[in-house]
């Protein structure tokens, strides 16, 4: 917990470390910098883990002369290991998450801040995203999570942080999460780095059963959350397989409470996946995983007929309707897939 006046603190730590790994993003990351460096709220130290690529976003960071800027180089661990690195070698109250082909709003930080400083219950901050195209552009999608009373089961069905720009941490949660890593010994842990997707669930899950953490959500969308084509996103069969290790995990911790939720947990996941193959233009995929999703939990399709029927429609246009008119119809919708 972090002084409730901001107008007293005499310590040379920042209120906010911001973590930023970065690994071949050098179309986005001086985007990604600026954002954090125009913040209204200005004490942060923003952390750039250099995650060991070998493209130009190093060569772009270290232009940067802002004194509350820090470079952290690692070898190549993914984005697991690079948030870890950068945990580590933070010092504020708070750590913010940012992935480097992100931006935030000017008022995120301020928000979030002003949000944990007034609810000393509160964990995990987070707000919506607006999404955005490979060049910045707005798309017709956003994501407006659940805010209040935010339940295990929520994050579990919905995830309503989103993604890995949305939430500030408070440090005290953090503590309570961390363990040693399992093979390289004197390295703390706070995401699991055996996995290279759905890490991020896996976290919050881990918070919410574990150590009974409370996630809130603010209002807005504070942060401009990229779709790209092309990235690990697209992998579905190795997205699907990460996330369901993820949940057996977590199994042990509460065993009735996944008896009870998981089915229409891995509805949500894996019509989410339909949509994303939708937008990767495989039709006859998406209609095979959207046949699984409603066969794990048809209560999806009653529960939220229009997204069910949208995917079922997008599939069976993509599967049957020429190539050309597809791209016309999705065009606008670039954004498909990453709601469930």
């Amino acid at each position: 917990m972090f002084p409730s006046s901001l107008t007293q603190i005499a310590a040379p730590s920042p209120i906010v470390s911001v973590v930023m790994p970065v690994y071949n993003v050098e179309a986005y990351v001086g985007e990604a910098i600026d954002s954090v460096l125009a913040q209204q709220f200005s004490d942060f130290e923003l952390i750039i883990v250099d995650d060991g690529g070998n493209d130009r976003s190093m060569e772009i960071c270290r232009a940067y002369s802002d004194p509350r800027i820090r470079i952290v180089t690692q070898a190549n661990r993914g984005l697991a290991g690079a948030r870890n690195t950068g945990i580590a070698a933070s010092r504020g109250h708070l750590v913010a998450l940012l992935d480097s082909d992100d931006r935030w709003v000017p008022s995120k930080l301020m928000m979030h801040v002003i949000h944990l400083n007034a609810n000393p219950r509160v964990d995990v901050s987070y707000s919506g995203s607006r999404l955005i195209d490979a060049q910045g552009n707005p798309l017709r999608v956003a994501m407006r999570p659940k805010l209040t009373q935010v339940s295990p089961a929520d994050i579990l069905l919905r995830n309503p942080v989103g993604n890995g720009s949305a939430p500030v941490i408070r440090r005290t949660a953090l503590d309570r999460v961390r363990f040693a890593h399992p093979e390289d010994a004197g390295r703390q842990c706070w995401f699991d780095e055996s996995f290279r997707q759905s890490e991020d669930i896996e976290m919050w899950l881990r918070m919410a059963l574990r150590h009974d953490c409370m996630f809130e959500g603010i209002e807005g969308l504070l942060v401009d959350y990229r779709i790209i084509g092309g990235g690990l996103s697209a992998r579905i069969p190795q997205q699907y397989e990460a996330w369901w290790r993820a949940m057996e995990g977590l199994a042990a911790d509460a065993p009735d409470f996944m008896d009870r939720y998981l089915p229409q947990a891995r509805a949500f996941q894996l019509r989410y996946l339909s949509r994303r193959a939708v937008q990767l233009g495989d039709g006859p995929f998406a209609l095979a995983l959207l046949g699984q999703a409603l066969r794990s939990s048809p209560s999806i399709a009653a529960h939220e007929p229009m997204k069910t029927t949208q995917t079922l429609l997008g599939a069976l246009a993509v599967r049957f309707l020429p190539t050309a008119i597809i791209d016309r119809l999705r065009a606008p919708y670039t954004g498909l897939g990453v709601a469930a």
